[in-house]
């Protein structure tokens, strides 16, 4: 029409879609609308739906409706369910009912499917009854728009009725309940002119016994016995009718469970529900917490009043809050299974004692993750959140496995040449036996509607109390049969049989074990798993955020994984990449003229790198460095912080190899930077012990007092090296290896003239004493000073910032390595293995 300029004259051709329109513009069909009815008796064709799962569980635990509607009356029907594959235990009670209702004339229902679980008994249902299974396509509503309608109908009138009292949502089914048994009487049935009741039941139904949902009402009391002066009503809540013998239901104010009782007397509540003051404190409590959509707590003329809470009272009712997943407590399995295992299920289950103050619990969720990020097991947890010290707990000490063990257990492993194992003890702490007597208050989602008022009596430990750990560690303790444990470590323990050695580390509810014999690995595996419920996770891969590779070569141990996502969690992934921690040009100050930085976050990006320093020995002294400042970070701090994660970026592959040909000699190195700090003009000293090539421990520290010297400053840090190498050769003797004089290498000639003449001189007499027992054991010949050249001082790189090249060449020396080089190593050593294994089958 010559309305815009430049376009071709194209001749356009009638009726002509091209491919790319198809694709992007297709929409679905208009359905033909139902314009009559298509049956012509009750009963004779059914709908069925199923609608779920609901955001939160009802208040009996149920989680899925069923949805049935008769196609000529359109009367309809809800079943609730707690899994979906319950549907053909609801469907098969009123199908054969209502066929003798229809007189035989049902001929078929129409559905989506089945659940799997159902599929089955259905068919044979159908089979016997001679029903016609009328398939509906998945994720078409139209060809199934009766219920589909219906469900939509029932669902706004339940949360309209919510809404209006603002009932909790843990009422839905009743309110579902309640919306159906009211559509039923007063929707009219298109097409014919009656409702669903008359066209069904062949009378008109009666409404004047509705009430509004939600509101309050009053009961009449009909126990006997009651006191002359006794209240002849109970306090309750309306959650609407059933369906068959028409009796109210309302829920008990002083007691939160549902009741079916006739009501005498009804009265409209104005007031929303969470503003009514008459409920009682512990119900409207519980009332709050479990909507998940909090609301501000009203006030209360006594909410001046205080008191000192008890250890029942400050623990709580549980929230539904604190769950990461859309079930509530009852319904999700991770709970029930937690449950089964409770203390509380193997136990008494008794009315309280006088003057007993029971202990509060709440659910906890966690995941435990793999290797790989992903989700390995759900964890719940039923902790106690209330105990008092005399009372109901004695003794809490309970031992752990320090790190530096665990890397001496992989050091000696991978020299010895044996594959560490894992397993998994799912439920710990209510393994162990509890000599106190402690009464617990019945967990939230598994209240007994018939003994409100009942406790349980523990037998056995309780997560979240304080001797549970010492309670489980008991309990692994009198089961060692054969084993030795640790004279140091106590959560070692060593089994010799026939010249093979097992080795078990026991950290909390994780286990490492291996050993020369496959047999004597076995068993103690079976062992386990008889007495405990064990997850068997087969080679050790992933231990306590550790990523581990072992091969025939040596053994990996890092956390790449971990640093990425440190790096992704403070926005330091697109940085620019450091070659080194830290400057040598950095020195670090209270820097009062700097601007302060967010303290939550400084401190967040040091322990992130603290528990990163647990295989990256490389950063150790920056990050201890950086850590001196959080109670007033400044930019100046930040700024070094972020350096040491722009130096990760560029290093997120490294690690600590532990080589199989490693000898298992032990060594010690110890060097100090004296008046290192600015500030107070300490001095900073750094030790390092080796099992042979690999490092197992190290440490960078502030020392306590000023020194006056370097000879000073390095006496003190040969004195810290020397009582971790007594601890190492302690726990090391364990193993049975036997070492004479331990090397000590310091590159102080002074430091060492000190320790080796007992003659006080005018600059080494104000030496605390107790540093003077690194002479002592000197003398005894558990250590021997050796001389060490300054660039040869491996403990250097935890006293202060090196240049590059020096920096490398030490960490290097450290044993910390890239991961494609090991990936390498790995892989040569397994294919060696397979070829010599080949070899000596075809000799």
């Amino acid at each position: 029409m010559g309305l815009i300029r430049g376009l071709p004259k194209l001749r356009a051709e009638k009726n002509l879609v091209c491919h790319p329109c198809r694709h992007g513009k297709m929409v679905a069909a208009s359905h033909i609308p139902v314009s009559q009815v298509m049956t012509s008796y009750p009963g004779e064709l059914l709908h069925m739906d199923t609608v779920g799962p609901a955001q939160v569980a009802s208040v009996s635990g149920k989680w899925y409706v069923l949805v049935v509607v008769d196609d000529f009356s359109r009367f309809s029907w809800v079943f609730f369910m707690e899994f979906k594959d319950e549907e053909f235990g609801f469907v098969r009670d009123p199908v054969p009912r209502l066929r003798n209702e229809s007189h035989n004339a049902m001929r078929a229902i129409r559905k989506v499917t089945m659940a799997k679980n159902s599929k089955l008994s259905f068919r044979k249902l159908r089979r016997d009854l001679g029903l016609e299974h009328q398939f509906s396509s998945p994720y078409t509503p139209p060809q199934n728009c009766v219920v589909e309608r219906k469900n939509r109908t029932l669902v706004e009138m339940a949360r309209t009725m919510l809404d209006e009292h603002r009932t909790p949502r843990r009422f839905w089914a009743e309110a579902v309940n309640t919306a159906c048994y009211i559509a039923n009487r007063i929707f009219l049935r298109a097409f014919l002119g009656k409702t669903s009741y008359e066209l069904r039941f062949g009378r008109q139904p009666s409404v004047k016994h509705l009430r509004a949902f939600g509101c309050r009402c009053f009961v009449l009391k009909k126990a006997g016995h009651l006191d002359k002066f006794e209240s002849r009503c109970l306090d309750g809540i309306f959650l609407g009718m059933l369906l068959v013998l028409e009796l109210f239901v309302m829920m008990k104010k002083a007691l939160p469970s549902l009741r079916m009782r006739k009501v005498w007397l009804m009265m409209v509540m104005q007031e929303p529900l969470h503003r009514l003051q008459l409920l009682p404190p512990l119900l409207r409590v519980q009332m709050m917490k479990e909507d998940p959509c909090p609301r501000v707590p009203p006030h209360s003329p006594d909410s001046k009043l205080k008191r000192e809470a008890g250890p029942a009272e400050d623990a709580g009712e549980v929230t539904s809050e604190i769950f990461p997943s859309r079930r509530g407590p009852a319904g999700s399995p991770s709970t029930r299974d937690d449950w089964r295992h409770s203390p509380a299920c193997h136990t008494l289950f008794v009315e309280p004692p006088p003057n007993c103050r029971p202990i509060g619990t709440k659910w906890v969720f966690k995941n435990k993750r793999g290797e790989d990020g992903m989700v390995v097991r759900n964890k719940a947890r039923l902790p106690g959140v209330s105990s008092k010290e005399g009372i109901d707990y004695e003794k809490t000490f309970a031992p752990v496995a320090r790190l530096e063990a665990i890397r001496i257990l992989l050091a000696f492993a991978a020299s010895k040449g044996f594959k560490l194992q894992q397993m998994d003890v799912k439920y710990a702490f209510p393994n162990g036996f509890i000599k106190e007597e402690v009464y617990v208050r019945q967990p939230p989602g598994f209240e007994s509607a018939r003994f409100p008022d009942r406790v349980y009596k523990l037998r056995k430990a309780l997560y979240g109390r304080k001797q549970a750990p010492i309670a489980w560690y008991a309990r692994v303790f009198s089961l060692k049969s054969g084993f030795v444990m640790g004279s140091v470590d106590k959560t070692l323990f060593l089994l010799s049989r026939g010249g093979d050695t097992l080795i078990v580390q026991i950290y909390v509810d994780d286990i490492i074990f291996g050993g020369s014999s496959h047999a004597l690995v076995s068993s103690f595996a079976e062992q386990m798993s008889r007495e405990f419920e064990m997850s068997l996770m087969g080679e050790l891969q992933f231990f306590l955020g550790l990523q581990i590779k072992q091969g025939l070569e040596g053994t990996f141990v890092h956390q790449a994984k971990y640093t990425r996502n440190i790096l992704k969690k403070f926005n330091m992934g697109v940085s620019k990449p450091m070659t080194t921690p830290m400057s040598t040009n950095t020195t670090l100050d209270a820097d009062e003229d700097w601007e302060a930085v967010d303290q939550k976050e400084f401190r967040g990006m040091i322990g992130s790198l603290l528990y990163l320093t647990t295989t990256r020995p490389d950063i150790q002294f920056a990050v201890c460095l950086c850590a001196r400042y959080q109670a007033s970070p400044r930019t100046s701090h930040l700024q070094a912080v972020k350096r040491i994660f722009r130096y990760l970026k560029f290093t997120h592959e490294l690690g600590l190899w532990y080589s199989s040909d490693s000898s298992l000699s032990l060594r010690g190195f110890s060097d100090a930077d004296h008046a290192g700090c600015r500030i107070d003009r300490k001095s900073t000293f750094g030790t390092c012990q080796l099992l042979g090539t690999s490092l197992v421990s190290w440490s960078s520290r502030k020392q306590a007092s000023v020194s006056l010297s370097t000879t000073e400053a390095e006496y003190i840090a040969a004195a810290s090296c020397c009582s971790q190498l007594l601890w190492m050769k302690a726990t090391l003797s364990d193993f049975g290896l036997r070492f004479g004089k331990i090397p000590l290498l310091v590159d102080s000639t002074s430091a060492i003239s000190v320790a080796k003449n007992p003659v006080l001189h005018s600059r080494t007499k104000y030496i605390d004493v107790r540093f003077h027992f690194l002479r002592d054991h000197y003398e005894k010949g558990d250590i021997d000073l050796v001389h060490v050249a300054s660039e040869n001082q491996l403990a250097d790189i935890f006293t202060k910032p090196l240049e590059f090249g020096g920096f490398v060449r030490l960490r290097g020396e450290l044993g910390v390595l890239q991961v494609e080089g090991v990936d390498n190593a790995l892989i040569k050593g397994e294919i060696e293995s397979q070829w010599t294994g080949l070899i000596a089958l075809l000799v």
